[in-house]
């Protein structure tokens, strides 16, 4: 009785199956553009966007996630209240200190030396020239995150490339190569 029964459940559904399906005629397909993508031209205007521009501005007013803003401006007057003012909110610790010392490897070695002393490979190969030692700079942690967050002279900024932290992180490393080679 129980295979009766399974036999005609499949029978059924087979039929159901088959009946729908019409070579000249495929089946309604849903989200179409899933399977047949649509081609955009580079730049080109958009029916996505209900004011014809290609991207969206963020309400007025509204700070991204995560982002806390920076209350000194990019000028002589900012970089030196940062200077005078600024302290990082990280404790030095051997895991700050280690996380900066490999950040500082990566961005700022190159230019400013393993040792801070102004005598990196791009020094060395006469890329860039006047590149300052540490030792003869009155620099503070909040000196040096202004410099990082907007760039001074020659340098530009690497507010890109490096976090809040980081940029504190590199501080607390760059103050100790200071220390060391005022010895």
């Amino acid at each position: 009785m129980n295979n009766k029964i399974t036999f005609g459940i499949l029978l059924v559904a087979s039929l159901m199956m088959t009946s729908c399906f019409d070579a000249s005629k495929p089946n309604y397909q849903y989200f179409p553009n899933m399977y047949e993508p649509i081609g955009y031209e580079t730049y080109a205007e958009s029916p996505a966007f209900a004011n014809g521009i290609e991207a969206q501005l963020p309400v007025e007013g509204t700070v991204p996630r995560g982002w806390t803003p920076y209350e000194y401006p990019n000028t002589n007057e900012g970089y030196d209240a940062a200077k005078a003012s600024l302290t990082s909110p990280l404790q030095t610790t051997e895991d700050n200190l280690a996380k900066g010392i490999e950040l500082y490897g990566i961005y700022c070695a190159v230019c400013h030396g393993n040792k801070g002393d102004g005598q990196g490979i791009l020094m060395q190969r006469e890329k860039f020239l006047g590149v300052p030692s540490y030792a003869d700079r009155e620099i503070t942690e909040g000196s040096i995150y202004h410099v990082l967050m907007y760039g001074i002279n020659s340098m530009g900024s690497h507010a890109g490339q490096v976090n809040d932290a980081e940029r504190w992180q590199i501080a607390q490393h760059v103050l100790e190569l200071k220390a060391s080679l005022k010895k």
